[in-house]
């Protein structure tokens, strides 16, 4: 008997939101690396005043493509322009689904002629091997979903831990690991754009329903009935600048109709810190319901967020990715809004799931608290705004 696809789930359960809504996936835990060695704070001021040394082998996939049509394949497959690309360079690609919505991204590493390899989050290696196996190109891929050989990794970071003693290397544990991006402004999990479209469907069909995307969960106080609500584009997570209609790519008509705009924009939202002590207030209120609970340094309880941002009464926005950043002392979520919000404007976050809370097993009942937050730019770091290179960070679409 085979696996269903995701395809047959997705007719099985009816609405897409609601399957993922109340996805019982859990928590993610990063496996393999200790939840710290030092402390989470001291490990974060680590990226700002010294070094780190994170160890990303534990949770990105990755997929090599070798053959004499491994970048016809790739190229046909991303937004960004492969006019520069040669061996021994490595860009972020930035793959979108036949609607110009974006399916997820990654780091491409042109390794060698006829050889490339992709790691990043499962969604784009899924893309990328459906292409490979069902679109004639002349290639050939190996799928890892964890690096390795981990007989050796202990000595390895012993030796990069010594190289770096001097210079204050600190190693960085699973649980500040991923909070470096409120800072830094990547918005790492946004919902993949594939349960929609009749395009689509040859994906959906070859998907299998175990695999992440549908496994994964949706979790916020924005609540659509139309999953489309909740994709987003390359311009509104800050990729408008890697799009170049120098090449052929699937998404490219949809996106030339879009590049017209208006674009919604990527924004840090600071977090009113009276509000935000409410939350932990409530937990020490016998009796009553409390507020969402707020973890450290990472307030994330779905694989994709999206608390609803409020003003005038309208929603303008959302928070798709949160926590704390000990360096800046402040509570922080990177997300997108309407083109007319400008920075400086305070705006409302609405905190917590309607109605008590969704079926998620990250989610205990709870009631939605309206927290008032500050546009800011992103980077929110002032050291990653000044000394990045420019590039999707540091440079939004008007």
């Amino acid at each position: 008997m085979s696996a269903e696809s995701l395809e047959s789930l997705l007719k099985r359960s009816g609405n897409p939101v609601e399957l993922l809504r109340n996805s019982q996936i859990g928590a993610y835990v990063y496996p393999v690396v200790p939840s710290e060695f030092s402390n989470w704070r001291s490990e974060q001021v680590g990226w700002q005043k010294t070094a780190v040394l994170y160890d990303q082998s534990h949770h990105m996939s990755e997929i090599t493509v070798t053959g004499p049509d491994a970048l016809k394949l790739v190229s046909q497959l991303t937004i960004n322009s492969f006019s520069n690309f040669a061996p021994n360079r490595a860009k972020q690609m930035v793959p979108c689904s036949y609607d110009g919505y974006v399916i997820g991204d990654g780091i491409l590493f042109y390794l060698d002629k006829d050889q490339l390899l992709f790691v990043g989050r499962t969604p784009t290696v899924n893309w990328i091997q459906f292409h490979a196996q069902t679109g004639g190109y002349k290639v050939e891929t190996i799928r890892d979903e964890r690096w390795g050989p981990y007989a050796e990794g202990e000595e390895a970071r012993e030796a990069i831990l010594e190289a770096g003693r001097d210079f204050g290397l600190v190693p960085v544990g699973a649980r500040a690991y991923s909070s470096n991006t409120l800072e830094s402004g990547w918005i790492p999990s946004p919902l993949p754009a594939v349960y929609t479209g009749e395009r689509m469907k040859k994906y959906r069909e070859w998907l299998p329903a175990s695999d992440y995307e549908g496994t994964a969960s949706i979790g916020g106080s924005f609540v659509s009935a139309n999953i489309e609500d909740y994709y987003t584009t390359p311009y509104d997570l800050g990729y408008g600048p890697f799009i170049r209609f120098d090449h052929d790519f699937i998404g490219r008509e949809a996106l030339e109709k879009k590049a017209k705009g208006p674009h919604r924009k990527k924004v840090t939202f600071a977090w009113n810190p009276e509000d935000v002590l409410k939350v932990f207030a409530s937990l020490l209120a016998p009796g009553e319901v409390n507020y969402k609970y707020w973890d450290f340094p990472n307030c994330n309880y779905a694989s994709s967020s999206f608390d609803r941002i409020v003003k005038g009464g309208r929603t303008v926005g959302f928070s798709m990715f949160g926590g704390y950043s000990y360096n800046e002392r402040a509570a922080l979520s990177l997300g997108v809004v309407d083109p007319d919000i400008e920075i400086g404007d305070l705006l409302t976050l609405v905190w917590g799931e309607e109605s008590g809370g969704t079926r998620k097993t990250t989610v205990e009942p709870h009631r939605q608290l309206e927290i008032r937050v500050r546009v800011a730019p992103t980077p929110y770091a002032q050291a990653a705004r000044e000394g990045y290179h420019q590039g999707w960070r540091t440079r939004q679409e008007k």
